[in-house]
C-alpha cells in the first residue's frame, strides 16, 4: 500500500489543474487513470505506474486549452500508440536504443521531477494557492518529507505522509465533500478542433511518451523485476495506455501514459507485485464515483510540501539507475541526452545520443563493407 501511493506527486497536481483551470469533470480526469491501473495490475503483474501524460498537461494547462481539445488530444495519442504498439513498430525500434540512451532518458526524467518537486514549494499551481503556505515555510517542510521519505523507505513511510497529509487536506477542506460522481460530459469535436490538439499538444508529447512511456518504463521494470517483467515490453505498454487514451477522449477526461519514474516510485516505496496497481486503481475510482462531485476543491487542499518531498525522492532515486553504467563513452552520451533533454528537448537529445552512439558503428564497418 505504502509503494501504490508513492506516485501521487506527479498525479495530483496535474489532475486539480485540469480540473479546477480547464474545466474538466473530477469523475472523468481520475476514471481513465483509474482503470488503467487495474489493466496494468492485470496484465503486468507488476507495479506498472499510471501518470498524466506530462508535457501534454502542462501545455494545456498553461495555454487554458478546453475540454475539447483536450479530448481530441487524448483521442489522438491512442490511435498512435495503439497503432504503433500493434504493428510491432516500438518494440523493433526499441533495438536501436542502447542502455546509455536509456540512461538518458532516465536522467531527464528524474532532473523534471526534482524540477516539479521544486515548484510545487517555491511556486505553487493556482489551483493550488487557496491552501497554500509561504516558501518559507513550504520548502523546510518539504526537505523534512524528503528526508523521512528517503530515509525510511524500507518501511510504509509513504502511506504515513499521505495519509497525514490526507487527514490534513479533510480537515482543511471537509466542507467541500460531496457524495456521487461529477457530471461527464461528451466532447463536442471537428476538424479545426483535432487541428489544434495535434499541433500544440500531441506533437511536444509523442517522442515523450515514446521515450519515457515505452523505452525508459520497460527497462526500468527489467532492472527491478528481472525475468518476472518479460511481459512489459514497449509495444505493450503502447497498447495498454494507448487504450486508457481512447477511453480519457470519449468522455473528456485526463490523457494518461505509464512512466519510468514512476515505476521507481512504487518499487522504491514497496510495491513488488500487482496488488499495487490495483489498490491504486481501486482508490482512483472509489474517488470518482463515491467523491467526484466535490473532488476539486477537497483535492486542492492537500498539502503540497508533502507532494514536493515524496515526488523528489522519488526523482532521486530514478537517478541512482544511471549506477550501472561502467564505461565513459556511456555516462558521456547518458549525460549529454539527460543535460538536453532535461534543458531544451527530449528529441533533441535522442536524435544527437543517436548520432553520437551510431555514428561510430558505422565508421568501422564502412571499411569492411567496401572490401565486400
Amino acid at each position: 500500500m505504502a509503494g501504490a501511493v508513492a506516485d501521487v506527486g506527479v498525479l495530483l497536481p496535474i489532475a486539480v489543474a485540469l480540473i479546477v483551470k480547464n474545466g474538466l469533470s473530477a469523475t472523468s480526469v481520475l476514471l481513465p487513470a483509474g482503470l488503467l491501473y487495474l489493466t496494468a495490475a492485470a496484465v503486468y503483474r507488476l507495479p506498472v505506474p499510471v501518470q498524466p501524460l506530462k508535457a501534454f498537461g502542462a501545455i494545456a494547462i498553461a495555454k487554458g486549452l478546453g475540454s475539447n481539445e483536450i479530448a481530441a488530444g487524448a483521442l489522438l495519442m491512442g490511435v498512435i500508440f495503439i497503432t504503433l504498439g500493434r504493428l510491432g513498430v516500438l518494440d523493433l525500434a526499441a533495438r536501436g536504443f542502447p542502455r546509455a540512451l536509456i540512461r538518458g532518458v532516465q536522467l531527464t526524467v528524474g532532473l523534471l521531477f526534482l524540477k516539479i518537486a521544486w515548484g510545487l514549494v517555491s511556486d505553487p499551481p493556482k489551483s493550488f494557492h487557496e491552501h497554500a503556505l509561504s516558501t518559507g515555510w513550504a520548502l523546510p517542510l518539504a526537505l523534512l518529507v524528503l528526508i523521512l521519505a528517503f530515509g525510511l523507505r524500507r518501511w510504509p513511510i509513504t502511506l504515513a505522509l499521505v495519509g497525514a497529509g490526507s487527514v490534513i487536506m479533510v480537515l482543511v477542506a471537509g466542507d467541500q465533500v460531496k457524495l456521487g460522481p461529477s457530471a461527464i460530459s461528451l466532447p463536442h469535436l471537428d476538424s479545426a478542433t483535432f487541428w489544434t490538439a495535434f499541433t500544440v499538444l500531441v506533437i511536444p508529447q509523442v517522442p515523450l511518451s515514446f521515450a519515457n512511456s515505452c523505452l525508459a518504463t520497460a527497462d526500468a521494470a527489467k532492472v527491478y523485476f528481472g525475468k518476472a517483467a518479460e511481459k512489459v515490453r514497449p509495444g505493450r505498454l503502447a497498447t495498454t495506455f494507448g487504450s486508457a487514451n481512447l477511453l480519457a477522449g470519449a468522455i473528456s477526461g485526463m490523457p494518461v501514459c505509464h512512466g519510468a519514474g514512476g515505476m521507481t516510485a512504487h518499487y522504491a516505496f514497496g510495491a513488488r507485485t500487482a496488488a499495487a496497481p490495483a489498490v491504486m486503481g481501486t482508490l482512483l475510482l472509489t474517488l470518482a464515483v463515491g467523491l467526484g462531485a466535490g473532488l476539486a476543491g477537497l483535492l486542492a487542499a492537500f498539502p503540497l510540501p508533502i507532494l514536493a518531498g515524496v515526488l523528489a525522492c522519488a526523482g532521486i532515486l530514478h537517478l541512482m539507475l544511471l549506477r550501472d553504467l561502467t564505461r565513459v563513452r556511456d555516462w558521456a552520451i547518458a549525460i549529454l541526452v539527460g543535460a538536453v533533454g532535461f534543458e531544451v528537448n527530449l528529441t533533441v537529445g535522442l536524435a544527437l545520443g543517436l548520432l553520437l552512439w551510431w555514428l561510430p558503428v558505422g565508421a568501422r564497418m564502412l571499411p569492411r563493407l567496401r572490401t565486400v
